[in-house]
This record gives structure tokens, sequence and C-alpha cells, in this order.
């Protein structure tokens, strides 16, 4: 018996003793109580009451009251929140408090923040050594420009993005990307290609309720690939009970006549929840004053969502169907060589014509155009054990069809087409032992099947991967310290088949299937097969101490583990989207990180500050090299001659750097907030010295500073209520530390970008919600630059003139208006504040 079937068998075991063992009253408990200003004992109407380990909450009605029923007995984490207060985060019992009574104190900062991420039990931030930040509802809608889900986090402190257009973003922590931040979808792995440059995150932005963001190696209850950090996009939670409620919402962004619209409604019956939230985007291409439109960055998004679910005393259990469904045009970057306007290939050797103006400014998606769809069906329960236990299962499968059209004259063939199949799984077993000492012990992976259909390039194989890793965590609080720490060990392992091609018998290349490939004429091995094991331990210890409520220091120690991609292990094809001819290295061993992080929080009445600081060491760092003749010039694959060929190397690589934030409050109602974000990436070599033009990794953001002048106003004016306004500038340095090997990465200029947004809540006179609107201004001075973390920055000509700026500028001046209609067909809405 292998070692890690020994560790599951165990684990199992374990499992089912506690549950049977554990089993106790889990009679429901009905909580009443009431939120009031603590200055003058009025009530809070609106005010959040949630209890986020069981998915469960309400809000006060006008007079300030609420209740919760159904609620299991044991020890939880509950939250009170309302926009213009401190929250309030306590644990209770609820096997022996029926009756709770908080008291609100307004206040500019909303101190508390829970987190479910990465944690066996919803847990303060401040609580956590581990790094983490979080982004609310609140901020999500005010983020009214943003064009996909990850665009909304990649100006939080020390999170970036690389994109490829308006609706094509990868998430990026700490340097780190693609197959080393893991994206979570409610607590489930998000598997497309993530490899791929050219498509972003398959989730629908209008789902999206709450963004939890663990900065920083988080193998510990992840696994492979999230030695970078791990990004939980989380969806709406249950309304109240009683409650039948949704809301319908519209946007529209001036630059690219970009249209969102989207219906969500939810149920909750006597602990019977249901929702669905269905959405419809598209845009023309995008403008700036340097590019005008810049041909082939539109794009046609429809998606839906369906969730049904129980919420009983025994815990919960939500079933969840969503499909994802893109059309997304591949921009080249091609242009007429007089007059620099964007051309499209309109033949398959290689004739170009001008784009006509008619054509950049319309929604319709060209013949070259990429086709991604996921569909996901996923379920998260919580089983409650009673004696302080309880059980955490996510159970998911996804298939993630996507395809690349790219012959101008034939526009059904599909240049690209990998269809790939992910089962995910998930237990957390958690027990709370003698004198407070909380345990998880768990085990996730995932089961994946990688096919190819009909194409004619293939970049990577079919193949058969799986994943399995135990794990276990403790913590434990000694007053006003707070200690975590644990261990994992993973096992990947891959199948990959080998596949032949036929170069000969047809207009495009195709598999070929026929027996004795290695006789037939003109057909040639494109995949060698493949069979790989890799394993690995990654760990996590930290601690943090709250000296006094207002200051605390967290310090934590974190190993992770990457198992190498398979686009790294065995790539042997082109990606039209990049023009590069991908080569893989099948001797590749795992990559080993440790990070070390410190971090200090304080927070006063009127100012909040913190300095967090990390540097991390990888071992068997994985980048990509071009391959070079004997005379040094770039090789080509002769049966794509139009394609550089790029391999994967190794070396030791170091990452380091920190975010400072700094808030001001000089009056109840107004913010002064800054930030900054510092990374270095620098390439270590393998004990050798590093050529200048290697020494620095790829995508390293640089130097980032924003500073916001914000107004909000609970209470509003008249009929209108949290009515806020903002002006905001953007800084980012040069960035002159770059992989400017095979021309890779080019120097990148400094930039500033000014931003302004206003919005706020209209009510009746009865106080009830009928309208919210959003306002957001993006690149308000019309600013032309290029960002580093853009790849639209080197789309191209091959050759250019003298003098000429090459590559793709970023968007202009954007402003985008949001409008959401809530409605309620239960009862009244409280009345607001």
């Amino acid at each position: 018996m292998k070692p890690y079937t020994k560790i599951l068998s165990l684990l199992f075991i374990l499992l089912a003793n506690n549950i049977y063992l554990k089993a106790a009253d889990t009679a429901p408990a009905t909580i009443t109580g009431i939120v009031t200003d603590k200055k003058d004992n009025s009530p809070i109407a609106g005010a959040t009451i949630s209890i986020p380990d069981l998915k469960t909450g309400t809000i006060t009605d006008v007079n300030g009251k609420f209740s919760l029923t159904n609620i299991s007995r044991g020890t939880y984490l509950i939250q009170v929140t309302c926009v213009g207060y401190a929250g309030i985060t306590q644990r209770v019992d609820f096997g022996k408090s029926h009756i709770l009574n908080f008291q609100l104190e307004s206040s500019a900062i909303e101190a508390g923040e829970v987190v479910i991420t990465g944690v066996s039990r919803a847990t303060e931030i401040k609580r956590s050594p581990i790094p983490m930040a979080a982004m609310g509802k609140l901020a999500i809608d005010q983020h009214a420009a943003a064009g996909n889900v990850i665009d909304m986090i990649a100006n939080v402190p020390g999170v970036s993005a690389v994109t490829t257009g308006p609706n094509v973003s990868k998430p990026f922590i700490h340097g780190l990307g693609y197959n080393r931040v893991i994206t979570l979808m409610d607590g489930i792995r998000q598997e497309g290609q993530q490899w791929g440059d050219e498509h972003g995150i398959e989730v629908d932005q209008n789902s999206i309720d709450r963004v939890e963001i663990i900065k920083g190696p988080a193998s510990l209850t992840y696994g492979s690939d999230a030695i970078g950090g791990v990004v939980n996009l989380i969806s709406p939670p249950p309304v109240p009970e009683g409650t039948v409620a949704g809301s319908t919402m519209m946007s529209y962004g001036t630059n690219a006549g970009a249209i969102n619209n989207s219906l969500r409604l939810q149920g909750n019956n006597n602990g019977l929840i249901w929702g669905t939230i269905l959405s419809a985007k598209e845009s023309k291409d995008y403008q700036n004053k340097h590019d005008g439109r810049v041909y082939g960055t539109n794009y046609k998004e429809r998606d839906a969502r369906l969730m049904v679910g129980l919420n009983k005393s025994w815990g919960y259990s939500y079933f969840n169907a969503s499909l994802f469904d893109d059309q997304q045009a591949i921009p080249d970057g091609s242009r007429d060589s007089v007059s620099r306007r964007f051309t499209k290939q309109t033949t398959e050797a290689g004739g170009y014509q001008i784009v006509p103006n008619s054509e950049l400014n319309a929604y319709k998606v060209p013949v070259l155009h990429q086709h991604v769809q996921l569909y996901r069906i996923y379920n998260n329960s919580n089983f409650i054990l009673g004696n302080g236990a309880n059980l955490l299962v996510n159970l998911g499968y996804q298939f993630s069809h996507r395809r690349e059209f790219t012959h101008p004259e034939d526009a059904d063939v599909a240049g690209l087409n990998l269809h790939l199949s992910t089962y995910t799984y998930d237990f957390k077993y958690n027990q709370t032992f003698g004198d407070g000492y909380d345990f998880t012990f768990g085990v996730n992976g995932q089961y994946q099947n990688n096919t190819i259909g009909d194409a004619t390039d293939f970049p990577i194989p079919a193949y058969h991967q799986f994943d399995v890793g135990p794990f276990a965590v403790v913590k434990k609080s000694f007053g006003k310290l707070d200690i975590s720490l644990g261990g994992r060990y993973d096992y990947r392992s891959f199948n990959g088949q080998a596949a032949y091609i036929d170069n000969l018998n047809n207009k495009y290349p195709q598999l070929y299937t026929a027996a004795n490939p290695a006789s037939a004429n003109g057909v040639t091995q494109q995949f060698a097969a493949l069979n790989k094991t890799f394993t690995g331990f990654s760990g996590s210890a930290g601690a943090t101490y709250n000296f006094s409520p207002q200051f605390l220091l967290k310090a934590n120690v974190s190993r992770g583990f990457r198992a190498p991609s398979i686009a790294e292990l065995s790539a042997n094809g082109p990606d039209p989207g990049s023009q590069i001819y991908h080569t893989g290295n099948a001797n590749f061993k795992p990559e080993f990180s440790v990070q070390e992080d410190i971090g200090a929080f304080l927070t006063l009445p009127n100012v909040s500050a913190s300095v967090e600081l990390f540097n991390n060491n990888i071992q068997n760092y994985i980048y990509q090299q071009q391959v070079l003749n004997p005379d040094g010039s770039p090789a080509i694959n002769p049966n794509y001659p139009q394609y550089t060929i790029f391999t994967y190397t190794q070396s030791k690589a170091r990452i380091s750097g920190g975010e400072f934030n700094l808030d001001i409050h000089p009056v109840s109602w107004l913010h002064f907030e800054n930030n900054m974000a510092l990374t270095y990436g620098k390439n270590l070599g393998n004990g050798g010295p590093v050529a200048d033009s290697l020494k620095y990794l790829p995508f390293i953001p640089p130097l980032h500073t924003h500073s916001e002048l914000r107004g909000a106003f609970a209470k509003g004016f008249g009929f209108v209520k949290n009515f806020y306004a903002f002006v905001g500038l953007d800084h980012y340095n040069a960035q002159d530390r770059f992989f400017s090997a095979y021309g890779t990465e080019t120097y990148t200029a400094g930039y500033n970008l000014l931003s302004a947004g206003l919005g706020g809540d209209l009510v009746n006179s009865k106080g009830r919600k009928v309208l919210q609107v959003f306002i957001e201004g993006t690149n308000l001075a019309d600013v032309n630059y290029q960002s580093n973390m853009s790849r639209l920055k080197y789309f191209d000509n091959q050759y250019t003139a003298p003098g000429v700026q090459r590559g793709i500028f970023n968007m202009g001046r954007n402003i985008s208006f949001k409008v959401i209609v809530p409605f309620d067909f239960a009862h009244a809405t409280p009345k607001a504040n």
C-alpha cells in the first residue's frame, strides 16, 4: 500500500469514528435581539447579522430587532455590521445564549473583517497570521468600470493582473500567477487551462458578492498551484428567512460601449434556499488617443447560475450549477506600415487588409476569435456533528471547452480545441479539543482528463492528472496570542498520451489515429507518452499578537509546493494567441518555496495604518526562454515560420517586497486613503553568474501608489442615503527591472491615472430602497500609457519604422454608469438610517 493511501485510509477511519461518536443534540435554537446606537440607544434599521460558518443571517427591522431560526447549537463567530458604524465580531455559544443585543458605535473605520478562506472556521483577518485581504459587495459595486472579476481586485495592494484587453485578466499575487495562483469559486478550484495567456477567469463577475485573497503560499490547505496565493470568489449569501428578493443591474461604459445586464433572484422559505443569476455582456473594441479603436478587443459573454439548498439545524448543503460562455476577439496588433491603422488577416497565406471603421465600431465578434465555455456543478456542505465538531464537504465537476478560430478562410475550423474535465473533492473535519485547541484534518485534490478535439494546432497532449493531499492544522489562542501550525503531503501524477500528426493528407495538420503511425508517410510524432509523479511536503507556522484592540503584530513562515503543469512538461505546438511555439521539458522537478511574512497593524479612531513585508525564496522556479540557433538567431519551427520557439527552464528565484497603508479620517465622513505596493523579483540562477538580460523575473509589477479622498454619508441627504463621492490618483513607477532576454519584456515608462466616482441609494417616503446608482470614471485625464502587465504592449508588426512606439496602449478615458433596482416580494425592506 502506498504511503498516501495509508494516510487517506487512516484519515477516513478517523472521520467516520468521530462522526459516529460526536453526533450530539443538534436541536435548533432561535436567536433574537436588538441592535442600537451606542450614543443614544436609538434602534438601527438595516444592520446585517451574519454567522459565516452556517451561511445564515438576517437584517434588523425598523425597530432594530432581528430573529434567527434553525441555528445549530454550538459556538460560532457572529458578525454585526452597518454602514457608518464599526462592526462587532464575537464568538457566541448558541447552546447558552438565545437573546443577543448589540450596540454599534459610529465610526469611519469598519473594523473586524471576517474571512472563511484557508481557515477551519470563520476568522477575523486581524487574528489570522496568514497575510490576507478581502473585498465586500459595496466595494465591488463601486468598481463600476471593472471589465471582469479579476479587474475588480487588481488594485488590492499586493495583487495585480496580467491582461490581454478589457475582458481577459489573470490574477497575480506578489509577482506570481497562472499555475501558481489558485482561483476558487465558493471554495471549488477553478480549472480551465490556466497556463494559457489568451483567456481570463471563467466566472461571471455579477455572481460575486465577496472576494477573499491569501497573499502568499497556501499549499497547506489548497495543495499544488497555490504556491503564490489564492483568490476565493464568493457568491451571494442566502436572503433572510421568509424572503423572496432580487435585483436587476444595468451598466454602461462609454469607452467601448460596454453593456452589462444582470438579473438576480433569491428565496428562503423555512430553510429551503434557492437563487438564480442571469447575465449578458458585450462590448465594442476599446479606444485610446494613440491607437484609436483597438481591433480584436471586443467580446460577447452570456452567463447563467442556479443554486438550491437547505439550511437546517444540522448544517447546510447547497447545490450549484453554472454556465460561462464567452466569445472573445483575438488581437494580433498587425497594422498598415504607413498609416498605422489596424489590419486583419483575410487569407491563410497571410493576406491582410485595413479594418474599416464600421467594423471597429461594431459589437459583432470577428471571424478570428476564441470561444471559451465552462460548465460547472458543485456542492458545498457543512454537517454539524456536535461537541464542537463539524465536517465540511466540497465536491465539484467542471467541463472547460476552449476553442480558438484562427483560419480566416475557414471560419468554422478551430485552430485550438481543448476539452478539460475536472472532478474536485475537499473534505475538512474540524474538532475542538481540550482547552480551546482547534484541529482540522482534511484531504483534497482533483482528477482531470484533457482531450484534444478536431483542431489544427496541438500545443498540449491529451492527459490524465490525479492530485491528492492530506493535511492537518491546529490553532490555539492564548489570550492575546493566536498561534497556527500545519503540515501537508501532496501527490500528483500525470499520464500523457502519445500523439501523431498527419501533415500531408489534409488541408491542415490533423491528429493521426490509424495503426502504425511511425511508418505512415507524412506522419510525425507530436507528443511522446508521459508518466510522471511528483510529491512534496508543505506547511505553515504563524502567530498573531494583539497588544491591544488598536495594535497587533503578525508573523508567518510557509513552505509552498507546486508540481510542473502539463504545458511545462510536454508542450509541443503553436499557440496562435501568443505567436509562440511552446516546447516542454519532461525532466522538471517541482517548485518549492519558503516565504516569510511580517505585518504590523494600527487602528485608532481617526487613523489606521499597516505595514506588511514578505520575502519568498523559490527553488526550481520555472520560466520560459527562447531557443536560439548556433549563430544566436531565434530558432523557427519550419512548419510554423511565423512562430518563434520557446522552451522552459528552471533556476532559483527570490521575490520580496511589501504593502503599506495609511488611512486618515479627520472627521467621520471624510477619508484620505493611501497605500503603496512594491515587489522585486530576481532570478538567482543555479549557482553561476546570471546574464543581465535574465536577472529579473517576468511580469513583476512596478511600485504602485494609490491615494483617494472620499466622502461617505451613511445618513445621506433627504431621499438619498449612503451617498459617497471620491477622487483618486494612481501612480505607477517606470519598470526598469524587467526580463529583457529575447525581447520578452521592454522598459515601461511611468504614468499617473486620475479617477473619480459617486453614488448612493435612492429611497422612497417609507425609507425603502428603490434604486442604487454608481458612477466611476477611470483615466479621466485620457493619458496614453502602456502597463508592463499588459500583453498587448508587445502586439505589433514584426518590424516597425524607427521612432515608432511599438505595441498597443491601454484604455483611454472611460466613464461607467451602473444602476441596480432591488425588489422584494415577501416583506418590506427595513427603513434606512
